[in-house]
């Protein structure tokens, strides 16, 4: 194979080559080559010049970077040295991230620069998801590494920490205590400026359900008021992220009812796996139009908790009591967790209409009356040799 064969178009007989022709050409047919066309020259001379701007850009900028490079040589990452000095407080939101954590770490004069810090938990693995929300006690000119090191030790954060399933009334007695205030502080706060925090409309001014479990900052200007607020905006934030208002259409319920049937998941289920049954088992007996018959409600309706329910309990007269009356209770009967809300927005599939625990981690679930009544007979056989008194209602 010859060099021409590898220069497609400039042998007679490939695509693009130009005709042979002979060295002369008749008389009165013009010159052997036709004029420029000017178009043509124009276009040229546009390619070239955008060619070398190109050029002189890509240049510019390897310029720029080689300098910039050059200067992080010379001019390293501001960081201070050492544990630092004085004390200053600094609070961590509910769901900072580190940019957020480290501009206000600068702000408050603890390290030199945010990029020294978030250099510091880039190199310390998983050190973003180990910051907790709360307030630290930290010094002035620390080391982006010393304040990393206090900040990821839970210890450290002073906040309140509200759990899954906990009821208005143990939320405020935590308020009040962390802020060490007078018994009832909290929810006389609450009861009196209820427009400030603001609930939805259909919650009436009523808090239950909206106290979200998380952890929050604390300072010494932390008022009640502050952290009620706190609460119902992340309650908002997190219904918002499971879609509860078109969930509810779509099971043909309000976004309240959801929130109530999650509150009621939180208090029925033995654990996070069998969160997604309670739930259906709920559901299907609203459509089926069968009392709830949960001693949750009960229990909430006489301020206590336990899994003893008797026949006088099931007469009780209060809009609470779910074997006297038909339908969800009127509020959330305490305040639910991501998993429990989840569930109630993404029941599991069955056609369950009873369930009852009848020992930790062995819940039993049926659409079988007959079936739930052999379940009930051995839980009520097992709280019997346990010493406690015998249930006697039929439980869900």
């Amino acid at each position: 194979m010859t060099d021409q064969d590898f220069t497609p178009g400039l042998t007679p007989g490939h695509l693009g080559a130009p005709p042979s022709e002979p060295e002369g050409r008749p008389p009165g047919q013009g010159p052997l080559h036709e004029p420029p066309d000017p178009e043509r020259l124009r276009t040229r001379l546009a390619c070239a010049l955008t060619a070398l701007a190109l050029v002189v850009l890509i240049g510019g900028a390897g310029l720029t970077g080689y300098s910039w490079w050059q200067g992080e040589r010379k001019h390293p990452t501001a960081d201070y040295a050492g544990s630092g000095t004085g004390v200053v407080e600094v609070s961590v939101p509910q769901g900072a991230g580190l940019i957020q954590i480290a501009g206000t770490l600068v702000r408050k004069g603890v390290v030199a620069s945010s990029q020294a810090f978030t250099k510091a938990a880039a190199g310390s693995g998983s050190a973003a998801g180990r910051i907790q929300a709360g307030t630290y006690t930290l010094r002035l000119r620390m080391s982006a590494a010393s304040a990393l090191a206090v900040l990821i030790d839970p210890a450290n954060a002073n906040g309140l920490t509200i759990p899954e399933g906990w009821r208005g009334t143990q939320v405020f007695a935590a308020i009040d205590q962390k802020l060490k205030l007078p018994k009832g502080t909290t929810e006389r706060a609450a009861q009196e400026q209820a427009a400030e925090l603001g609930l939805p409309e259909v919650t009436n001014g009523r808090l239950e359900g909206y106290l979200f479990p998380a952890t929050y900052s604390v300072t010494g200007e932390t008022t009640p008021i502050d952290l009620l607020k706190q609460m119902v905006q992340q309650a908002g934030k997190d219904f918002a992220n499971e879609d509860v208002e078109t969930v509810a259409a779509t099971l043909g319920q309000t976004p309240y009812a959801v929130l109530t049937v999650a509150s009621l998941v939180q208090g029925e289920a033995d654990n996070s796996e069998d969160m997604a049954k309670v739930a259906r088992v709920i559901y299907n007996r609203l459509a089926q139009k069968m009392p709830l018959q949960l001693d949750s409600t009960i229990n909430y309706a006489l301020g206590r908790s336990t899994l003893d329910t008797t026949v006088t309990d099931t007469k009780l007269d209060s809009p609470y009591n779910t074997y006297l009356h038909q339908g969800l209770p009127p509020t959330p009967i305490s305040n639910p967790g991501r998993q429990a809300i989840r569930a109630a927005a993404e029941p599991a599939a069955g056609d369950w209409l009873y369930f009852v625990t009848v020992k930790p981690g062995d819940t039993r679930f049926t659409d079988s009356l007959e079936q739930h009544g052999r379940n009930v007979a051995e839980f009520n056989a097992l709280r019997a040799a346990q010493g406690s008194p015998s249930a006697g209602a039929d439980k869900h």
